[in-house]
């Protein structure tokens, strides 16, 4: 099976494209992991192949290089010049902390933590404190010896307490996770995963992990599936600029792994969420 690899700032993605008679077979995901297959039946062998060839040049045009062991890779016509890619900006800017302000976080943390289970307006007010606080950490992931670390992961844990204890809703945990490096975002959906206690929202946002094979990209999709303006003075208008911006690299990113951005977003379960589903459709729209 021919080998394709991409690797390019935080992105290092693979992909494996296969013919089985009128099946066309792709292997994708992250390099290290085991990724995920799609397989797409054709009326017949020779639209497989066309299939194969078509999207083996795309992968090249992108910008992957072939890694097949033992084959050399196949010498192939100057393709046209490939579009520009698209290069998310960064949600946050890097700086360098200090132990002062990590200290200044976790108390902001903890702060938030106490407030869980009180009245809606004072946990979403030190929810914004926090997250301001995090804001100056620079885009960091805390290391296990910061007094920041246990804080935020006993935190993340509370998005799925048991229903009748205290919780994180979900929407303040990903705003908070925003504003660290995504390894803290990954972190919190393996507390989150499996869980019996845990929303629809929080069903919709770990399995894009999976979904999409970028942490990065389901976590901006998770903002923006679980974001309400309304409960905080800002626009619709706000939402939906947010979200023409990063749709172009959400679909450019499906469209590779040899999906389409309807489809996708149609996948995703909302689970008789009234809100999700809303967001949804307007993804859709």
């Amino acid at each position: 099976m021919r080998r394709f690899e991409f690797v390019e700032g935080a992105s290092s993605k693979f992909w494996s494209p296969e013919l089985k008679d009128n099946t066309f077979i792709v292997t994708y995901g992250r390099i290290g992991t085991a990724g995920q297959r799609k397989e797409k039946a054709f009326p017949d062998a020779e639209s497989a192949s066309r299939e194969y060839e078509r999207k083996v040049a795309e992968k090249l045009r992108e910008g992957y290089r072939e890694v097949t062991e033992g084959q050399a890779p196949v010498a192939s016509a100057a393709p046209p010049a490939a579009e520009p890619r698209l290069v998310l900006p960064p949600r946050v800017r890097p700086r360098v902390p200090t132990a002062q302000q990590q200290e200044e976080a976790a108390q902001a943390l903890s702060a938030l933590a106490s407030q869980l289970g009180g009245r809606s307006w004072a946990v979403a007010r030190q929810a914004r404190r926090a997250r301001r606080a995090l804001r100056l950490l620079g885009g960091t992931d805390p290391s296990p010896q910061s007094p920041l670390r246990p804080v935020l992961d006993s935190l993340m844990a509370g998005v799925v307490e048991p229903q009748g204890k205290p919780r994180l809703p979900l929407r303040f945990a990903l705003g908070l996770l925003a504003e660290l490096d995504v390894a803290a975002f990954v972190r919190a959906t393996q507390q989150w995963k499996g869980a019996k206690a845990g929303t629809a929202a929080l069903g919709a946002v770990t399995q894009e992990v999976e979904a999409l094979g970028e942490p990065e990209l389901a976590l901006r999709l998770g903002l923006l599936l679980t974001e309400r303006p309304e409960l905080r003075g800002s626009s619709e208008a706000g939402w939906r600029q947010r979200w023409e911006g990063f749709k172009p690299h959400l679909e450019a990113h499906v469209r590779a792994a040899g999906g389409s951005l309807p489809a996708h977003l149609s996948a995703i379960d909302a689970g008789g969420d009234a809100h999700l589903s809303r967001r949804l459709a307007q993804m859709r729209a």
